[in-house]
């Protein structure tokens, strides 16, 4: 297609060709494989961490009193660690691990800056760290793999973004080799759309050194976070181990890519196409219908595209099944990719309405996500560092056999976690819809649901169980081949011939294959274009193929995020929903910290059984002073969208004490901390004020005055404990404004519209304010429910 007139015509082995004049221009280097040892033992390390925190929490979702009580041990605490050390410390490793390998070798030359490996590697450990320690305490945004407060996601930016993408990039424009690799295309769309994601998703006002409230507020908050959460899996979890799979499976099997032309289709269609997916989390909820819908053809369309990458990675091991017999190694890339292909054909499954609105907040989703999770991204980073082992360490594997077993550890210990949670999701999906021949729930009682499943999550923590003693047998197999090292490593010298600084092609006239076929001119058009020759002069043009990929996400994107955020009817204003007064903003503020979304959903869905166990199904404009938004994901207890005087105070003060006591059966653990610790009133002006900022209409008195009218609240709140028969003084205490808080959920719907102002008599001092009012609402509903 094309004439090289440059120095660099490549030869038949792919290799720039020199003319004897230029051998000048031959430059030597090594590559960087310090920093691939580091981030790989990272992946290890951090592995055998994410896997047995995952086990903790299985084990502490069955038997909460397992840690005593202790506040920072709960599985609501517990579980954003495990799911933030799977993905960013375990995966991230091996990602970076991934790249830094290949791309040294792919682009001929080392990275541009050891500088920035290393503060990229320490930089990164270090946002891992502080996850560990801030998630346990409480800080968090509960938003769904986004729960790091601003400080942390600071960091997370200046890393990804400047210290990594920077090097990558920097890599790319002086590389040695013209034409870039399927795999760095998959690299590039990584960091560009990561770094897009996690900036906007993360807009904040912070109210503190580790507390912050998010610009974005209901229905537009849920819309961003599964915009985020869903490609956060699509370019964090899928994109940059289709790389891994394009760099390490050629060269396992020694086979070539099976496809050229279907890597590219491939490609652009996954970045082009998975943008738009994200709204199929949020089907039958607040979120506009248009939007929910689009996201569902999008997630269809996806399963083409995506199969499209396992096709290519599968029949890139033509001719070359019998080594899979016989090396681990392609075992594990072979069922890592086989898992990839049956999560992303599930994935648009569960898109489709009818199915989301069976298997949505029930367990199938946590089995579809582990199973991508353990099976594609698990395996696929395993494989790769058997691979790497001997090659970075510069000697063999210390056991083939231990290797062969973790494989087959692994792989029962998914199906075993798997299967009994695909039952569970059944179980439930079946019986909170279950309704008997007089129209009534034939299981009212949420925990009846609960307690069908017990058994089958204890399967699944035997099911983790082995898959943690996989991750240990790879440490221990890797351990010992480092102590099997030389004493120096040998460093090889590589030699490429600098790129010219220009490249002129002159583009010879290529004749279609349809030339003097009697067809249209069109498909002549159509055959030259897709001969792809237009994609390799892109290959070669780092920059303009960064810049591209970016405008296919943005446009994508600003698709969906204009009409949402624009068009006033997608969240029609209800005229009694008003801003949570500073106790209730308080409560919300501990609810989130306690990370009770983990279990608790705040969403109804317009569905017959769902009004018939919680009520009336939620409004879009419900939400429009909630930030974050809490519509869960998950329901492992009932919702609480309409929790708001379904029960009375000291009912919930009871409940955080020992929940057995009124909800026998319950997996929920205790929360007497907060019956212990102290309300520190003064500490909730900030968040006021940063409501209000946000366009909360608060006045005066609640912004200047915020900790006595939160203490006056308080001590109504106390009263009602003491009149029910509970203890004295309750107002000094957490509890009571998380009560405040569940109190108030939901019941603004119902609320009468305030009349106007001038149609309200005159009232003198002795009058009742309207705090007063929204009190006395409060304590009759609370009367009728008692």
């Amino acid at each position: 297609m094309a004439t090289v007139t440059s120095t660099d015509t490549p030869n038949s082995d792919g290799h720039g060709a020199l003319a004897a004049s230029e051998a000048g221009r031959m430059e030597q280097f090594t590559y960087d494989d310090g920093i691939v040892r580091m981030f790989a033992t990272a992946t290890i390390v951090w592995g055998i961490v994410a896997t047995l925190a995952g086990l903790i929490v299985a084990v502490l979702l069955i038997v909460p009193a397992l840690t005593g009580g202790l506040q920072w041990l709960s599985f609501a605490r517990l579980r954003p660690l495990h799911t933030n050390a799977a993905i960013f410390a375990f995966a991230g490793n091996a990602i970076f691990a991934a790249i830094y390998y290949s791309t040294q070798r792919l682009c001929k030359a080392r990275m541009w800056s050891d500088v920035l490996s290393r503060m990229h590697f320490w930089g990164w450990q270090l946002i891992i760290v502080s996850a560990a320690v801030t998630l346990p305490l409480g800080i968090t945004q509960s938003k769904e793999y986004a729960e790091l407060q601003w400080p942390i996601d600071l960091a997370i930016a200046v890393v990804w973004l400047f210290i990594f993408g920077g090097n990558f990039l920097m890599t790319l424009i002086h590389r040695r080799e013209r034409h870039m690799y399927v795999a760095l295309w998959f690299y590039i769309a990584t960091i560009v759309t990561v770094a897009l994601l996690h900036v906007f998703n993360n807009l904040v006002v912070p109210i503190g050194a580790f507390a912050s409230i998010p610009i974005y507020a209901g229905v537009q908050d849920a819309f961003m976070q599964w915009w985020y959460g869903h490609n956060a899996v699509a370019f964090f979890l899928t994109t940059p181990f289709l790389g891994l799979m394009y760099y390490f499976l050629p060269k396992a099997a020694d086979r070539p890519v099976f496809s050229y032309r279907l890597s590219i289709i491939h490609f652009w269609s996954l970045v082009f196409i998975y943008i738009w997916a994200g709204p199929h989390h949020l089907h039958y909820t607040a979120l506009p219908e248009w939007a929910s819908t689009l996201g569902m053809l999008f997630s269809l369309m996806l399963w083409m595209p995506s199969w499209g990458g396992m096709i290519n990675g599968l029949l890139t091991l033509r001719g070359a099944w019998h080594k899979v017999a016989a090396d681990p190694v392609l075992k594990f890339f072979v069922v890592g990719i086989t898992f990839y292909g049956m999560s992303t054909f599930e994935g648009p499954m569960l898109s489709i309405k009818a199915i989301n609105a069976f298997t949505h907040y029930t367990d199938w989703t946590i089995a579809h996500v582990h199973s991508g999770a353990l099976g594609w991204n698990g395996f696929m980073a395993f494989g790769m560092l058997y691979w790497l082992l001997p090659r970075l360490y510069q000697t063999k594997l210390w056991s083939d056999k231990l290797m062969s077993l973790h494989f087959w550890t692994g792989t029962i210990g998914i199906l075993l976690y798997i299967i009994p949670i695909y039952a569970a999701g059944l179980m439930q999906g079946w019986m909170w819809r279950a309704m008997d021949d007089t129209g009534h729930l034939m299981y009212p009682d949420f925990i009846e649901t609960t307690q069908s499943i017990v058994p089958l999550w204890w399967l699944r923590v035997v099911g983790g169980l082995l898959y943690v003693s996989g991750a240990v047998m790879l440490g221990i197999n890797a351990l010992m081949t480092w102590l099997n090292r030389p004493s120096v490593y040998d460093v090889p010298v590589q030699t490429a011939p600098r790129l010219t600084k220009e490249y002129n092609v002159v583009e010879a006239k290529t004749k279609s294959q349809l030339e003097g076929a009697p067809v249209l001119e069109l498909s002549k058009k159509l055959d030259l274009f897709g001969r792809m020759g237009w994609h390799r002069r892109w290959e070669r043009l780092p920059v303009k193929f960064t810049v591209l990929v970016t405008l296919s996400v943005v446009i994508a994107t600003l698709f969906e995020v204009i009409p949402t955020f624009l068009i006033r009817t997608n969240v029609p204003t209800i005229a009694t929903v008003k801003p949570y007064t500073p106790l209730e903003l308080a409560g919300r503020h501990i609810f989130v910290s306690e990370g009770c979304y983990n279990c608790h959903s705040q969403m109804i869905r317009p569905m017959v059984a769902e009004t018939k166990r919680y009520g009336e199904y939620s409004k879009p404009g419900e939400f429009i002073y909630d930030r974050p938004f809490q519509w869960g994901s998950r329901r492992i207890g009932p919702d609480l969208a309409r929790e708001g005087g379904k029960q009375s105070s000291f009912w919930h003060w009871t409940h955080f004490e020992n929940p057995e006591n009124v909800s026998p059966g319950s997996v929920m653990p205790a929360y007497e901390h907060l019956l212990a610790e102290d309300m520190k009133y003064d500490a909730i002006a900030p968040h006021v004020k940063a409501a209000a900022f946000l366009g909360a209409p608060y006045t005066d008195e609640e912004l200047n005055n915020t900790a006595e009218v939160a203490m006056k609240q308080a001590e109504r709140i106390a009263a009602e404990i003491v009149e029910q028969g509970g203890p004295a003084k309750t107002y000094e205490k957490q509890a009571v404004a998380l009560i405040a808080y569940l109190q108030r959920v939901g019941i603004d719907l119902f609320a009468e519209e305030e009349k106007p102002a001038e149609a309200v008599p005159a009232a003198d001092e002795a009058a009742p304010t309207e705090a007063d009012a929204e009190v006395a609402r409060t304590s009759s509903q609370l009367e009728g429910n008692s």
